[in-house]
């Protein structure tokens, strides 16, 4: 099965689970609260996300002058996936690792960091680039943004069935033929359910960028072993003065920490690697 269809079967589901547990709230009211207030919440993510994430991690804006080889790689990259030239950051950090952010190909920005920069190989560093502008050209920002809307509108909506079920507020009355325990057991099981399918989605995403990076950049075995070297940095030291909230969004998780691979945002490394292998082999 190929990671887009993947992703569209996945928030297919997400669709459904929302259906479902909106049939269990009964009414439509709580149901257009919690998807106003889901949007809110992710439209300004998705709007503003270069922003925030540059200013959370005091990331500077280069220009062509400031990294000419960078620049140049990214130009190159950039020709190969067909999308404009992102801006480029350099984030002062000492853990190798990267991400882009942006909300469209116009307005997308790829972000260093400066352990990167020092610890890798010019052609890792180029796999590395590649990757990221897969994730622009995959228009992965607004697939999460998507995501994380049906997500929230689903836990919003599951919190709302808690607390009307315990209390006796609202909801289908027994004559309705609405069961409280059913309504309730659903609101327990629908938001973990949606978290997993988000972070599936998330991983589907990230096996496509891998893919496509191979491809822009002719090296598969490249950003393999900048893989690699990125997820072992992270395991000895994790990034320092993050937040785990945007974890996601870098090409390997940089607060690691032994967190359980089962709700990981990114697939294992070592799948990764070998799928990217595969490629390299033809």
């Amino acid at each position: 099965m190929t990671s887009q269809l993947k992703t569209a079967l996945l928030l297919g589901l997400l669709t459904g689970l929302l259906m479902l547990i909106g049939g269990a709230m009964g009414g439509r009211g709580g149901l257009v609260i919690a998807f106003v207030l889901a949007m809110a919440m992710n439209l300004g993510s998705y709007w503003y996300s270069d922003r925030i994430v540059l200013s959370m991690y005091r990331a500077r804006l280069l220009g062509p002058g400031d990294a000419p080889g960078l620049y140049a790689m990214l130009q190159e990259l950039s020709a190969n996936a067909g999308i404009p030239v992102p801006r480029l950051a350099l984030i002062p950090q000492q853990a190798p690792n990267a991400f882009a952010t942006g909300r469209n190909p116009d307005n997308a920005v790829v972000a260093v960091t400066e352990g990167l920069m020092r610890l890798l190989t010019p052609e890792e560093i180029k796999g590395v680039l590649a990757h990221e502008l897969g994730h622009i050209a995959n228009r992965d920002i607004l697939i999460q943004s998507v995501a994380g809307v049906l997500a929230g509108v689903i836990m919003y909506t599951a919190s709302m069935i808690k607390w009307a079920t315990l209390f006796g507020l609202g909801g289908r009355s027994d004559e309705e033929g609405g069961n409280p325990i059913a309504a309730l057991a659903l609101a327990f099981i629908a938001p973990v359910a949606a978290m997993l399918i988000q972070m599936a989605i998330s991983r589907s995403r990230e096996y496509l960028a891998d893919a496509s990076g191979a491809r822009y950049s002719g090296a598969p075995g490249q950003l393999a072993s900048a893989l690699g070297k990125i997820a072992g940095y992270a395991e000895q030291a994790p990034m320092q003065g993050g937040n785990e909230a945007t974890a996601h969004m870098f090409i390997i998780n940089p607060f690691m920490g032994g967190a359980a691979k089962w709700f990981s945002t990114h697939p294992p490394v070592e799948d990764r690697i070998r799928r990217l292998a595969e490629l390299e082999r033809g």
